[in-house]
């Protein structure tokens, strides 16, 4: 015999796992939980809420991805599902799984470093060339194609990456 705990329990994860595969559409190869912006799934009887921390306040992907959460949730068989914005504690990079940070190099962005180091501390970092490995990099600009991106180059294939910034 199934208990109501064991059926909640079921659609909680059908719900995660529909919220889940949802991918951020600025960088399509991360899902939102890869990148830890997907925070909870909560159920009040056939009602599923979701919520979500922007890795920016003010991201505008968050729009798309609220929609493409309901969009999922309804293909899942979930009816006027909810999704909400929480905003504290702020998103840190170090919410990013390491399968996503794998993703992120695969793709040819380098990724966040741990905000944890002492280099990040004092704003120092030795960001790895995604491309050939080498440390021996620069930022050319502060300011990538997205806001949570960092332009960089590497010296010794001289390619230029992104940096998926942290915080």
């Amino acid at each position: 015999m199934v208990t109501v705990l064991d059926h909640d329990s079921e659609l909680r994860r059908r719900a995660w796992d529909a919220a889940a595969s949802v991918v951020d559409p600025e960088i399509p190869v991360l899902t939102i939980a890869d990148l830890g912006v997907l925070r909870d799934v909560v159920l009040d009887g056939d009602q599923v809420e979701v919520a979500i921390t922007p890795t920016y306040s003010g991201c505008p992907a968050m729009n798309m991805i609220a929609l493409e959460i309901e969009v999922a949730l309804e293909r899942a068989g979930f009816r006027e599902p909810k999704v909400r914005t929480v905003l504290s504690p702020a998103w840190t990079t170090d919410w990013m799984s390491e399968e996503g940070r794998r993703k992120l190099h695969a793709y040819g962005i380098a990724p966040p470093q741990s905000s944890r180091s002492r280099r990040a501390l004092f704003g120092e970092q030795a960001v790895t060339c995604p491309q050939c490995g080498s440390g021996n990099t620069e930022v050319l600009s502060e300011f990538g194609s997205t806001s949570c991106k960092a332009l960089w180059r590497c010296k010794t294939c001289r390619e230029p990456f992104d940096y998926f910034k942290c915080h």
